[in-house]
């Protein structure tokens, strides 16, 4: 079955994840969808140091958003904030240096941040690709602390401040590669078989698919989406698949176009009258599996998840 799922992944992916697939697709797009003000509304980004979560922020900020920038290291933090701020013309631009893969920082950042400051939207971009298992200083896998757990604490916690805001929205930066997992409750740290860090990765994008179906349903009052960004020229495809990345380079998307459907689904009206808890590809709401695939989890297993993550954050919650 994984052989079958990967094949009819990377075909798939050939056709509509390059950058030949977004030049077809933007051919529906309407360019009045993003020519919008965004002044007074605010933003967290994850990950925005660079690739989609910088391309995200830059077009954010561009149409007068204030913007969180979420990263871990100062240095290319910093650098990143000059870079928006020149090209966007807005100063409202701020940092916050924050580890995702550190259950307590994380908590700690959403309980501070909610303090001081009103929320709009959060865009859950930031993500790792270890591809040697590596536990984190609190004992967990790294790739599903960063991908699956920080996401989890970060997005539950900053829930109530979401509520207060008009039109909250949360977008989650998934995978086309979680298509070809089916979520796996039984070794949710990878502990159990031989370690494949591709393959951690994409049942981590799976995972997320499955909380934002589960906020979706939980949480009305604000707008869940989660999506694939296609296959991207960004540094984390160049360090975490440097072999990927020699192969297709040439059939890469852009930053921008890889981030195109994150400033969408943020931003527009048009995404905010699609339902709550959707994948989308490209401004349009596609499947979250493959045909003939069997990577359909049961609701008891989809719920199995949460209350096994919030059982998780409430261990390292400040």
């Amino acid at each position: 079955m994984s052989f079958y799922r990967n094949t009819v992944w990377f075909l798939k992916g050939l056709q509509e994840y390059t950058k030949g697939g977004y030049e077809a697709a933007e051919r529906r797009f309407s360019a009045a969808d993003l020519e919008v003000s965004v002044s007074g509304r605010s933003f967290i980004i994850t990950g925005a140091n660079s690739g989609i979560g910088k391309a995200t922020a830059c077009e954010i900020a561009k149409r007068g958003g204030t913007v969180h920038l979420v990263c871990r290291n100062k240095d290319r933090a910093e650098e990143a904030r000059k870079e928006i701020v020149e090209q966007s013309k807005n100063e409202n631009v701020h940092i916050h240096l924050v580890d995702m893969s550190s259950p307590r920082r994380v908590w700690e950042f959403a309980n501070g941040f909610s303090q001081k400051h009103n929320l709009h939207a959060l865009i859950n971009n930031a993500g790792c690709m270890v591809n040697q298992r590596e536990l984190t200083e609190d004992g967990l896998e790294k790739n599903f602390a960063t991908n699956t757990l920080g996401t989890y604490i970060l997005t539950t916690a900053l829930i109530p401040t979401l509520k207060k805001s008009e039109n909250p929205r949360v977008i989650t930066v998934s995978s086309g590669g979680m298509l070809v997992q089916k979520l796996n409750l039984e070794d949710l740290q990878f502990e159990k078989d031989s370690f494949d860090g591709t393959m951690a990765y994409a049942q981590n994008k799976r995972q997320q698919v499955i909380m934002t179906e589960q906020w979706a349903a939980q949480h009305k009052e604000i707008h869940f989406s989660s999506m694939h960004p296609g296959w991207a020229d960004t540094p984390a495809v160049r360090s975490s698949m440097p072999d990927f990345y020699e192969k297709m380079k040439n059939k890469l998307r852009t930053e921008a176009q890889g981030a195109d459907t994150v400033v969408w689904l943020a931003i527009s009206d048009a995404a905010s009258r699609q339902p709550s808890g959707l994948f989308f590809q490209d401004r349009k709401a596609v499947s979250t599996h493959l045909p003939l695939a069997f990577s359909r989890s049961s609701p008891a297993e989809d719920q199995k998840l949460m209350s096994t993550l919030e059982e998780f954050a409430v261990k390292f919650k400040c």
